[in-house]
């Protein structure tokens, strides 16, 4: 009976040991991270490069480089010098545009799309054509040229435009209700 009693004593003590802490068998660093930034860094570098090129070869149009990472040029500019509104938050917009890829093969053709209303930043608007926008006067027609971040980006818009694709957009701006407007309308 002490024999059992001593075997009991010895499990129980040794089972109440504390928990030992379970170490990953592979342990990462952040290696695919890091991968993936540069990877997205020399797409981008790859890219604006073909961009420039393409502008480089253009000699029929004034290219801007706008602070937001895209390119554009006026195919026609507002001439009237009372038209300076340009779109900001809660505006509404009305457009139209068409979409190809830089080397001009039509993705949308234009028409095919239709006219667009769209509320300034407060719906779903690829980042590129949201921030052009932003630059246009009434009556404008202008193309941009949008790296893959600035356009669908790695997913594309799962129908015709793929991972990572450089776009040239050519946008019509018809008509800017501001948000001022909008409330005495209402």
């Amino acid at each position: 009976m002490k024999l059992k009693f001593l075997a009991l004593l010895v499990f129980v003590l040794a089972s109440c040991k504390s928990p030992e802490a379970r170490y990953p068998v592979a342990q990462r660093s952040g290696s695919y991270i890091n991968e993936s930034a540069q990877r997205n860094r020399d797409l981008l570098n790859q890219e604006e490069a073909t961009i420039q090129q393409l502008i480089e070869q253009d000699s029929t149009n004034d290219y801007i480089t706008s602070s937001n990472g895209f390119w554009y040029y006026y195919n026609q500019k507002s001439t009237d010098s009372t038209n300076t509104t340009t779109a900001e938050f809660g505006d509404i917009v009305v457009f139209d545009y068409s979409i190809s890829s830089l080397d001009g093969q039509p993705i949308y053709a234009e028409g095919e799309k239709p006219t667009r209303e769209y509320a300034m930043d407060q719906e779903k608007l690829f980042r590129g054509l949201r921030e052009g926008l932003k630059l246009m006067k009434e009556g404008e027609t202008v193309t941009f040229l949008f790296p893959s971040f600035q356009a669908f980006g790695y997913y594309g818009d799962q129908e015709r435009i793929g991972t990572n694709v450089p776009l040239k957009t050519k946008v019509t701006l018809h008509s800017i209700e501001t948000e001022t407007d909008n409330e005495t309308n209402n």
